[in-house]
């Protein structure tokens, strides 16, 4: 299970490694090989000890235009120590497996992904003994994939798009437009991305509206990797604390949609004590445009 922001950002790529030349190819615009095979390869590049040195993800790939080793990296912040490791990566690398490698940085952040895409340069002003040029996926240059059928057409896409914008104002669209796409898809893929995902959102109320979503997705919530997010906020075992959840929860996922609520709708919900007829509603609130569509024949008058 994913179990860091850091961690998800590069170990997506593990799950789907199509994803990550489709990424170069569609939103850096990098003419990569498409390739025939990709293999996941030893992160630890530790020579004696006691140095020790690791990429976060480690993939090869088979492309007819030859053998790339793709370096991905996941960088929270700022670091003028990757100044030194990073070329010393590649160097390694291509002694180790006698194979070009290319270095990808991945990261949540604007200034970030500006700083990590610097040149890093070796040598005096005019002649360069050495030069480093990653390839950077941010906010910057990965699309937000806000619409629903946008998001069925590239599901893959659509987890980094929640990976790098899942803040501020476009968080619901982007969240639920990816928990529309997941429908589409294997639950055993579907559960997986789900975990990247709540991993790498850091804002807790986007992490929340996540949650809330997913909770609505039936089909999803019985894989026993969302256990973990399900048993969270809740009084384990107790009718009265499931009630309760879905009630908040309802009204949570209409707020954070912007829809107004009116008292006699807050009402309604609130006073239910029926555990079916709440989780239609909550399935309902994700989609609805007014609060009243959330009961449909049922509406208060």
């Amino acid at each position: 299970m994913v179990g860091s922001s850091h961690e998800a950002l590069h170990r997506i790529f593990q799950k789907d490694p199509t994803l990550l030349t489709k990424a170069l190819q569609k939103v850096l615009h990098v003419p990569f090989p498409e390739p025939r095979e990709i293999a996941a390869l030893n992160v630890d590049l530790t020579e004696i000890e006691p140095v020790e040195r690791r990429v976060d993800t480690l993939l090869r790939a088979e492309t007819d235009e030859g053998t790339y080793l793709l370096v991905v990296e996941s960088q929270g912040k700022v670091d003028e120590r990757k100044r030194g490791s990073r070329p010393y990566y590649l160097s390694y690398l291509y002694e180790k497996y006698r194979c070009e490698p290319v270095l990808i940085v991945i990261t949540q952040s604007s200034r970030t992904a500006e700083w990590a895409s610097r040149p890093i340069r070796f040598g005096f002003r005019d002649w360069h003994s050495l030069t480093v040029r990653p390839l950077v996926l941010g906010p910057d240059n990965v699309p937000v994939i806000a619409d629903e059928r946008q998001a069925e057409k590239d599901v893959p896409l659509a987890v980094l798009s929640a990976m790098t914008h899942g803040r501020g104002p476009q968080a619901p669209a982007i969240l639920e437009s990816l928990a529309a796409a997941l429908r589409t898809i294997d639950t055993d893929s579907a559960a997986v991305f789900v975990q990247f995902v709540d991993s790498c959102l850091a804002d807790p109320q986007a992490k929340q509206m996540w949650r809330d979503l997913m909770t609505a997705i039936q089909y999803f919530w019985r894989h026993p990797l969302a256990e973990q997010v399900r048993e969270e906020g809740r009084e384990q075992g107790r009718e009265e604390g499931r009630i309760e959840d879905r009630q908040e929860m309802i009204l949570r996922i209409l707020e954070w949609r912007k829809i107004p609520v009116p008292d006699s709708a807050r009402e309604q919900v609130v006073t239910c004590k029926d555990l079916d007829q709440l989780e239609a509603w909550a399935q309902r609130a994700v989609h609805a445009t007014d609060a009243t569509e959330l009961f449909g024949e049922e509406s208060a008058t």
